[in-house]
């Protein structure tokens, strides 16, 4: 049975229909796939949320987007919260299960369980999956290195079990084999520094900056002094093992304080909003694997980490790791393209680079709605949406082929499938391209017209670039039509809407356009000719109010008055003015 044609809106009755059908998923239109060259067409954008109707032609969605996204900036700027408390701490420290299910962990999800019995996870990028009882993903949760997973893979959990829990402050390094611990390069006061807790008065080895030729590390050796693991140690790593002390699989060995948690306010948030919508490069970003494959080996060189890792198809990548940060991933492991190598923000470049546009489209609307979504503000997701397609809208030309395009060119995306398409037709050679992230502020600049472009910055320079290459504006967008005092092209200001005719007459719309003049002359025969205007004068003045109202006069006033009319009525016929 057919739940939903194609192409038919979801309403809320059908979304119900589509969840108790079974199906895991179901393919839907988006702001990020259409293919209409300007704007949105109608079915991709889908409602308007002001009317909950669909979405009219000639809607400023750009501008219902830019509001949306900009308008809770200013309104939560006065009520900051004070982040922290017992709710809250308790919020970011445990997973609680949000439905009834099965629980499956992800491929990804290793665990290796400690003396207590515990079950600790040993993989960064981890999920735990709650399965209803038709098989399908109900909810989802990242599982951080370190974490205590309370459950077991295949077992029946309630509404509100505790999945996993984990400390929201350190960040602890673990050894996955057991043995004892031995030193190497931990000199005090040369690789670390003595520290004393505050609280519990125990003093603690705390790795500091050193000297290139120090690389403090500690090693797990067997029974026979033989080498099973090695673990470096990042600057700012306190030590919670000593020299000479047996440790079991999954014993923290190391533990470093995660960035002290600033205030987490759509301040500090606003910041994060506009650094991803203008597409910076975050400083210190971390590495990122660009192939699947195994580590094969980390070693130091001219005082940096390498890590050298073989891909499943047999090629060697090597990455830089800075001194004192701390890696993400063992020799041995397996590593996924795109999974973070150390620790760092991510560079939205690369995850276009290595996982390509839709990935990057979900990390940017992810993150761009977790900063809203602390505040507790509800953004629909095509807003931004709208935003984040205008900035993958421009691809970096790589090889010319026999196109008309120069190397490292950067061109609208329909334009170079246009001109693929043509070349292609002739039996040439296509171009090749990459795909650019732009953000909004370059965006802008980039834009087909020039007089939009110099209104809103650099403009000596856009114009001169303009008038040297003979550019031309065909004035489609809403500010250059603003700029030159033209109607917008939005609503009613439409083309299409240009030409629709309003009759008064419900029968009027229904007449042939030829049956106007025949209309027009009826009603020149049918009028009374205007009197002069001195006559008019005349018969006023020879009105005497002391005689009181006399009906007659008073009937041949208003029938002056229906004469003057006449013209009135004479415009709505075809929109043009009749002088008499």
């Amino acid at each position: 049975t057919i739940i939903v044609q194609a192409n038919q809106e979801i309403d809320e009755d059908l979304a119900q229909r589509v969840q108790l059908s079974g199906l895991k998923s179901v393919k839907i239109r988006s702001v990020l796939t259409c293919r209409t060259r300007r704007g949105v067409c109608v079915k991709c954008y889908g409602r308007n949320l002001a009317t909950g109707k669909t979405v009219e032609i000639g809607e400023a969605i750009g501008i219902i987007a830019a509001q949306s996204i900009g308008e809770p900036g200013t309104q939560l700027t006065m009520r900051t919260f004070h982040v922290g408390g017992t709710a809250q701490l308790e919020h970011e420290t445990k997973h609680v299960a949000s439905v009834d299910g099965t629980v499956k962990y992800s491929d990804d999800l290793k665990v290796i369980v400690n003396r207590e019995g515990e079950k600790i996870a040993i993989r960064r990028q981890a999920d735990l999956m709650i399965i209803d009882p038709r098989g399908r993903e109900v909810a989802r949760y990242q599982i951080v290195y370190g974490a205590h997973v309370k459950v077991e893979n295949g077992q029946q959990v309630q509404e509100g079990d505790v999945l996993a829990t984990w400390d929201p402050y350190t960040f602890a390094i673990l050894t996955e084999v057991s043995g004892r611990v031995h030193y190497q390069d931990i000199v005090l006061g040369k690789t670390v520094d003595e520290d004393i807790d505050k609280v519990t008065g125990l003093k603690r080895l705390v790795v500091k900056d050193s000297d290139e030729k120090y690389q403090p590390r500690i090693e797990i050796r067997d029974a026979n002094n033989k080498l099973i693991r090695t673990y470096p140690m990042p600057i700012k790593a306190n030590l919670m093992v000593e020299e000479g002390a047996e440790v079991e699989a999954g014993d923290i060995i190391a533990k470093i304080p995660r960035e002290t948690r600033r205030t987490k306010d759509i301040v500090g948030g606003l910041p994060r909003v506009v650094e991803l919508f203008e597409a910076r490069r975050p400083a210190e970003t971390a590495v990122m694997s660009e192939i699947d494959g195994i580590v094969k080996e980390i070693h130091m060189t001219k005082g940096k980490r390498k890590i050298v890792i073989v891909g499943d198809d047999g090629s060697e990548r090597e990455y830089d790791i800075p001194r004192g940060k701390h890696v993400n991933v063992q020799e041995g492991d397996r590593v996924k393209a795109g999974e973070p190598l150390m620790d760092g923000p991510l560079n939205p470049h690369d995850i276009l680079r290595v996982l390509g546009i839709e990935k990057l489209q979900e990390y940017l609307v992810n993150e761009i709605q977790e900063v809203y979504r602390l505040q507790g503000v509800n953004i629909n997701d095509k807003h931004i949406e709208v935003i984040v397609r205008q900035m993958l809208r421009w691809v970096k030309i790589k090889d010319v082929g026999d196109t008309d395009f120069l190397i490292e060119e950067q061109v609208d995306r329909f334009r170079f499938e246009d001109e693929n398409r043509r070349v292609i037709e002739k039996g040439g050679r296509p171009a090749t391209a990459e795909p650019m992230l732009l953000g909004i502020t370059k965006a802008s600049l980039s834009t087909d017209s020039f007089i939009s472009a110099a209104s809103f910055q650099e403009t000596t320079r856009v114009l001169t670039e303009a008038a040297v290459s003979g550019r031309v504006d065909y004035l489609r967008g809403l500010k250059e039509n603003v700029i030159m005092g033209r109607l917008i092209p939005a609503g009613t200001g439409m083309k299409r809407y240009r030409n629709v005719r309003i009759a008064d007459d419900p029968t009027m719309d229904q007449k042939k356009p030829d049956e106007y003049d025949e209309l027009l002359q009826t009603v020149y025969k049918e009028a009374p000719l205007v009197r002069s205007s001195d006559n008019v004068m005349q018969e006023l003045e020879s009105f005497d109010e002391d005689k009181g109202s006399d009906v007659d006069e008073l009937e041949g006033m208003e029938e002056m008055e229906e004469i003057y009319n006449v013209p009135d009525n004479l415009e709505n016929l075809d929109g043009e003015d009749y002088d008499f």
